[in-house]
């Protein structure tokens, strides 16, 4: 049974309450002060399960790296145009 959230217009009141689909068009009133409420609307709460939804999915590992994890300093980079 799905539950929904209601607030009540004269007290402002929040609560939850279970309903079955059927009893969907039914109204609800407040539990504090007995006036007809009305029901709130709420994003919808998303789960990503499985591989693909995370940035390191998609990253190459270390050893697949071009430079295979050596840092170039600019001296080195001057004293490869240099010899060619």
């Amino acid at each position: 049974m799905p539950t929904y959230e209601y607030q009540c217009p004269q007290c402002k009141f929040r609560f939850e309450v279970k309903l079955k689909f059927s009893d969907n068009n039914s109204p609800v009133f407040c539990t504090r002060c007995g006036a007809k409420t009305k029901r709130l609307f709420s994003p919808v709460p998303i789960i990503f399960k499985g591989s693909g939804f995370y940035v390191t999915d998609n990253r190459r590992a270390e050893t697949e790296a071009p430079d295979k994890g050596k840092a170039r300093t600019g001296d080195e980079e001057e004293s490869e145009e240099d010899s060619r």
